[in-house]
C-alpha cells in the first residue's frame, strides 16, 4: 500500500505552514506549480490566484528568511547546503552562511525529567550539583554545568523534547517536496534534490545520535594518545544515553581571545602553527576530521595545547580520496591536461555531457595561475575556492567529504591569519602531502597493489565463462528480458490521464444538460427532477471552464 497519502494527511497542517511560508516569502510561483495550494487557508489562496507582490529582498535573502521561519530542521538543512558550492549558487552559498538558530532554551523542569528518564535515577543521585540554568542551546539540545561526584566539573547535553519526532516529520516531508520539485520543476533536477534530502537525513540522523558523538569522542581520544598537543573531553559512558552526553566540562580561552592568550603567555604563532599540525593530521593521516573548527569549537588550555569541542559532525577522508587529491595535485605540478580532466571527472559521474575542451582550458588557466609558486606563496583558501568554482561550473559534483574537507580548510586558514597574520597552512600542509606521495608510491603499496588487482582479473576470468553462458541460455529459452526506462514518461501518462478525465466529465455533463432541458421543455411529470439536474449540471461545466482557465493550459 502506498503510504503518500496517509504521510500528507498525517502532516497537513505543517504542510499548510510550509507552504505559507513560501508564499509569504515571495515563492508563489513555486507553490503553485508544486501543487501545494489546496495546504493553504482561503484567504491565502486568493491570494496566490492575484500573485504574491513581488518582495524588495533578493532571492537568497528570502531563501535564508523562509528556512529561519520554517524551523530548526530547515535550518539544518540551509546549514548544510551552505556546503555544498558545486551545486548552490554563489549568492545563495553566502546568504546560507547566516542562519542563526534563535531557539529559545526549553523549561529546566522538562530537562531534569529527561534526564531522570534516560539515565534511570533521580538527578541529585546521578550528580553531586546540576545547574538548571543552560550555559548554551541550540535548535536540537542545551548543554548544563554539572558536577560529578568525585569533583569533576562536567558538561551535559540533553536533546530538546519532541526533536526527534520533529525532525522525523520534517525529513517526510522534505521527501515528499523532493519528488515533486523533479516532477514538476525539472529545471531543479540539475540540484539533485532526492540527493541531497538523503544526505541531509544521514547528517541530521547523526547528529541527533549522541551515543554516536561519545563514540567519536573515544575514537579521537584514541587517535591522539600519543599527541599532547591536542586533548580531548573525556565522556562519562556511565552518564550517557542516546539523548544525553555527559562529557568532561573544558575550561580554557577560545582561540580568538588573543588578549586572554597573550596575557596568559601564550604565542598566538605557535597555538596557529599547532592547530593546523593537528587539523592535517587528522584529515590527511588519520583519514577523519572535525569538520567545523570555528573558533566557538577551540579552547586554548594553559599549557598552549588545544581543545575541540562539539564532535556532532565529522568528516571522512578515506584511503582512495587521499590517493585521488595526490593524483590531482601531480598533474596539475606537471601541467598534465588529460590526466587532471579524467580525474576530476573520476570524482562524481556527471548528469550531463562535459564540454573537455572547454573544462582543459579552465584548467590551463587555474594551474597558469598558481604554477610556479611556492607552497608559501599560495592561498590555500582561494586555490580550493578557484578549484570547486571549476568543476562546478561544468556540472561536477564533488564527493561531499571533500566539500567539507575545502570549508574546514578555508575556515582554519581565517581562524589561523586572525592569530597571525603571517600564517599560511600551506606550509604545514607541505610535509603531509610529501607523506602521502612517499606512501602511494612506497614498493610494498604497489606490490600490494599489483597484486590485488591481478587477482581481480583473474576472478573476473574465472567467472566470466559461466556468466556468457548463462546469457546464452537464456537468449536461446527466449527469456533474455532487456528493462527500458523511459525518462518523465509517468508525467506525459498524467497529463493524458488528466485530459481524458477532463473529456469525459465534459460529455457527461453535456449529456445531463442536453437531456434536462429536453424534459424541462416536454413539461412532462419529471420537471421538478430535471430542475435540479439541469442547475447542479450549468454549475458543474461553468467549474471546469473556469478550472481549465486557471490552468492556463487552454
Amino acid at each position: 500500500m502506498d503510504a503518500r497519502p496517509l504521510r500528507l494527511i498525517r502532516n497537513f497542517g505543517r504542510m499548510g505552514h510550509i507552504a505559507s511560508v513560501l508564499l509569504n516569502h515571495g515563492f508563489g510561483d513555486l507553490v503553485e506549480r508544486l501543487q501545494l495550494g489546496p495546504y493553504l487557508r482561503w484567504g491565502q489562496r486568493v491570494i496566490l490566484r492575484r500573485r504574491h507582490v513581488a518582495s524588495p529582498l533578493s532571492r537568497a535573502q528570502r531563501i535564508r528568511r523562509a528556512l529561519e521561519e520554517l524551523g530548526p530542521t530547515f535550518i539544518k538543512f540551509g546549514q548544510v547546503l551552505s556546503t555544498r558550492p558545486d551545486i548552490i549558487p554563489h549568492d545563495v552559498l553566502a546568504e546560507l552562511k547566516h542562519l542563526r538558530e534563535n531557539v529559545p532554551p526549553f523549561d529546566s523542569k522538562v530537562a531534569l525529567q529527561i534526564l531522570a528518564t534516560e539515565l534511570e535515577q533521580p538527578v541529585e543521585q546521578a550528580f553531586r550539583r546540576f545547574d538548571v540554568i543552560p550555559t548554551a542551546g541550540g535548535s536540537l539540545a542545551q548543554v548544563h554545568r554539572a558536577q560529578h561526584h568525585d569533583g569533576r566539573e562536567l558538561a551535559v547535553k540533553i536533546m530538546r523534547p519532541g526533536a526527534a519526532d520533529d525532525v522525523e516529520r520534517d525529513l517526510e516531508l522534505m521527501s515528499e517536496f523532493a519528488m515533486q520539485l523533479v516532477k514538476y520543476v525539472p529545471e531543479a533536477e540539475a540540484f539533485d534534490p532526492a540527493g541531497l534530502v538523503l544526505h541531509f537525513s544521514r547528517t541530521i540522523r547523526r547528529e541527533m545520535d549522541l551515543t554516536r558523538e561519545a563514540r567519536t569522542l573515544i575514537q579521537f581520544q584514541r587517535l591522539f594518545r600519543d599527541d599532547a598537543t591536542l586533548y580531548v573531553p573525556r565522556g562519562i559512558t556511565e552518564l550517557s544515553t542516546r539523548n544525553v552526553l555527559t562529557m568532561e566540562f573544558v575550561s580554557g580561552l577560545r582561540v580568538d581571545d588573543l588578549d586572554g592568550l597573550r596575557s596568559a603567555g601564550l604565542s598566538p604563532d605557535a597555538i596557529a602553527a599547532n592547530g593546523a599540525r593537528i587539523f592535517l593530521k587528522q584529515a590527511f593521516q588519520l583519514g577523519v576530521f572535525h569538520s567545523d573548527p570555528h573558533p566557538g569549537n577551540i579552547r586554548v588550555l594553559s599549557d598552549g595545547s588545544l581543545c575541540l569541542l562539539d564532535f556532532g559532525m565529522i568528516g571522512i577522508l578515506d584511503e582512495e580520496l587521499r590517493n585521488l587529491l595526490v593524483d590531482l595535485l601531480q598533474a596539475v605540478i606537471t601541467r598534465d591536461l588529460s590526466n587532471a580532466v579524467r580525474l576530476i571527472k573520476s570524482m562524481s559521474p556527471s548528469k550531463h555531457d562535459i564540454d573537455v575542451s572547454l573544462l582543459k582550458a579552465d584548467l590551463r588557466d587555474f594551474i597558469d595561475t598558481y604554477y610556479g609558486l611556492t607552497l608559501t606563496e599560495i592561498d590555500v583558501g582561494n586555490l580550493l575556492s578557484d578549484f570547486v568554482g571549476i568543476i562546478t561550473s561544468h556540472g561536477i559534483r564533488c564527493p561531499g567529504d571533500l566539500l567539507l574537507l575545502t570549508r574546514a580548510l578555508v575556515t582554519l586558514e581565517g581562524v589561523g591569519k586572525s592569530l597571525s597574520p603571517q600564517f599560511n597552512v600551506a606550509e604545514v600542509l607541505q610535509p603531509f602531502l610529501e607523506e602521502l606521495i612517499r606512501k602511494k608510491y612506497s614498493p610494498r603499496r604497489v606490490a600490494g597493489q599489483v597484486i590485488q588487482e591481478a587477482t581481480d582479473l583473474f576472478n573476473l576470468c574465472r567467472s566470466l565463462p559461466g556468466a556468457l553462458s548463462e546469457v546464452l541460455d537464456k537468449l536461446k529459452q527466449d527469456q533474455l528480458k532487456l528493462e527500458v526506462e523511459h525518462k518523465r514518461l509517468d508525467r506525459l501518462i498524467t497529463e493524458v490521464d488528466r485530459s481524458s478525465n477532463r473529456i469525459v466529465i465534459s460529455l457527461i455533463l453535456a449529456s445531463l444538460i442536453v437531456a434536462s432541458s429536453l424534459v424541462l421543455k416536454s413539461e412532462s411529470d419529471s420537471f421538478w427532477i430535471s430542475v435540479p439536474i439541469y442547475a447542479l449540471s450549468s454549475f458543474l461545466g461553468i467549474w471546469l471552464i473556469y478550472g481549465v482557465f486557471r490552468s492556463g493550459r487552454l
